[in-house]
């Protein structure tokens, strides 16, 4: 995320097992189920082709948004192509060259299920954002973002709250689901309503209610609370953050949810 954003100031709450935050919200029940079943969704250690869905996922109603080979599907924010900042290399999708911009999809979607690939070198640092809009100047004054980081490296990395898994600045990931610089991670993302979380390689991140009375809270003890429209969009873009340093995406897809 943007390196000048200030950290939340709302106290962190983290369970001694390990356990994100969670809220209490009677979306959470089908929120579980849902989770449960995502499992159907294979992770980064698992025996796969690269950006290729199993007869199961087709089944399933997942969805490839990056077919390895071309950047077809996506574009920068506010624009109508991919700068060549972005590169398919070796099947996958790489921040690969200076400004680059943040790219998004061209649809949109309201309630889902993200999974994907990622890896950064030493000192890493991009996003994962969601219910993007072009309504805001830049797309992180808006979307949502599940950080992408070398939590050993970066100094992102010292705080829970802008660790890879958080939801960037508002809730922090436990500590010991990232993977080392230059392996890569699986991330889930579940948006469903209101309700979201964050899974990075099996492991529950952060569960939480957009919109709802602790939400609202953190995002106004935070710089977010100088921008209207974050976290407020019911529908909008997948994007991936240009924060200019190298990040590979790969296994990018998707299925909508009822």
């Amino acid at each position: 995320m943007n390196p000048t954003l200030a950290v939340v100031g709302a106290a962190l709450v983290v369970v001694a097992s390990g356990a994100a935050c969670t809220t209490n919200n009677a979306s959470s029940t089908n929120a579980s189920t849902t989770s449960a079943q995502s499992a159907e969704a294979p992770s980064a250690n698992q025996a796969m082709t690269p950006n290729v869905l199993s007869s199961d996922e087709t089944a399933a109603g997942w969805r490839l948004l990056f077919d390895g080979k071309t950047t077809s599907g996506w574009r920068e924010f506010r624009k109508q192509s991919v700068s060549p900042g972005w590169q398919v290399i070796g099947g996958s999708l790489v921040r690969a060259d200076s400004a680059a911009g943040d790219i998004i999809t061209t649809d949109q979607f309201r309630n889902f299920e993200l999974a994907l690939d990622w890896k950064v070198p030493e000192a890493g640092n991009s996003g994962i954002f969601y219910r993007a809009t072009e309504q805001a100047d830049i797309i992180w004054q808006a979307a949502p973002e599940m950080q992408v980081l070398d939590d050993a490296k970066h100094v992102d990395g010292r705080n829970p709250l802008t660790s890879a898994g958080a939801s960037y600045a508002i809730y922090p990931a436990p500590r010991g689901a990232v993977r080392a610089a230059g392996e890569w991670n699986s991330a889930r993302l579940i948006v469903n309503g209101n309700h979201v979380e964050h899974w990075l390689n099996g492991t529950k991140m952060v569960e939480f209610e957009l919109g709802g009375a602790d939400w609202k809270d953190r995002v106004a003890k935070s710089k977010f609370n100088t921008m209207p429209m974050y976290g407020t969009a019911k529908e909008g873009h997948i994007g991936l953050q240009d924060h200019g340093d190298r990040v590979e995406f790969r296994n990018i897809r998707i299925r909508v949810l009822p």
